[in-house]
């Protein structure tokens, strides 16, 4: 899980992958596409390189030149990408507008995604979830494998390179995605985060004060100790669960531990362990990434294509 939130939780890393599942892959065209320098977007297209998450492909010998492809482990987050775009789409209005079509070719309507269990088919929402530490799971072992600098105010403005801008200040920083999940698993209050998740307090304080700002938590009194704050999700916060549930598969299917998962799920209303799939909202198949068109403002493309 740490490996996943370092990788997930890095707001550079989820636009570059963005990039790269619509195709825009040589250097030039990320430098392009994206408000990063040079130096920048040289690590982390090493560090996807080395994860598995992009594959270097020389197209051309003299001069050198190279570009960067998606991997089966990189198409695998699509519905990732999903579950973040619905969230935009339903909570962030102002931006909602600005969102591209999802459709889904096998019933021929414009869709959302819902969430829903494997094993019955029926949607589900975090409340139906029961889950617990697997064979590799702890607090420790789930917390981020490096930790990011601060966010600063010029931080906001990479944001808007992306479709995500609101998820980028829920998800794209390692120590506040890290966060998020530990107030889903009940921890409400400040010296329990940052306990549990061994994060310097100034930041701690510094990503609930986001949180709270986006109406994804909101700070109430605690009924014994009226100078405690609690930290709670909101409906706004807790309609990110689904984003939580596809980057946790994610990354127990693609960097499980040797000794088991980092988390073990139930479905309440069917007893069977819980796997995240996702179906269309109008005919109620499940979606895959081959059947799905995201139609944009000037272009059409698969969400499981590797190049244009």
């Amino acid at each position: 899980m740490g490996r996943t939130l370092g990788l997930l939780g890095d707001e550079w890393t989820l636009l570059i992958v963005q990039q790269a599942l619509q195709g825009v892959g040589r250097f030039g065209q990320l430098m392009a596409a994206l408000p990063i320098s040079n130096s920048v977007l040289t690590s982390r297209l090493n560090l996807l390189v080395r994860e598995g998450l992009l594959r270097r492909h020389i197209y051309q010998t003299n001069p050198l030149r190279a570009e960067y492809v998606v991997t089966d482990r990189s198409r695998a987050l699509w519905p990732f990408m999903l579950a973040i775009w619905e969230w935009e789409r339903r909570w962030v209005a102002e931006h909602a507008e600005h969102l591209p079509t999802m459709h889904h070719e096998a019933c021929g309507h414009d869709f959302a995604p819902v969430l829903s269990c494997g094993a019955c088919g029926k949607p589900v929402e975090a409340k139906d979830i029961d889950g617990d530490w697997g064979p590799s799971g702890s607090w420790e072992r789930s917390v981020p494998e490096s930790v990011t600098r601060r966010r600063s105010d010029s931080d906001a403005a990479r944001s808007s390179a992306g479709l995500f801008p609101e998820t980028m200040m829920v998800f794209g920083n390692r120590w506040a995605s890290a966060l998020l999940g530990a107030a889903f698993r009940g921890v409400t209050r400040f010296s329990d985060f940052e306990a549990n998740l061994g994060a310097p307090p100034t930041l701690v304080a510094e990503r609930l004060r986001a949180f709270v700002a986006i109406d994804v938590l909101v700070a109430t009194q605690n009924a014994q100790r009226p100078d405690w704050a609690e930290y709670r999700l909101t409906e706004k916060g807790r309609a990110f669960y689904p984003v939580i549930a596809a980057s946790l598969q994610w990354g127990q299917e693609w960097f499980r531990a040797p000794e088991g998962p980092a988390i073990v799920q139930h479905h309440r209303a069917c007893g069977e362990p819980f796997e995240a799939t996702f179906r269309c909202d109008q005919c109620h198949e499940v979606l895959t990434g081959h059947d799905i068109t995201i139609v944009g403002r000037s272009d059409r493309t698969t969400a499981g294509e590797e190049d244009r």
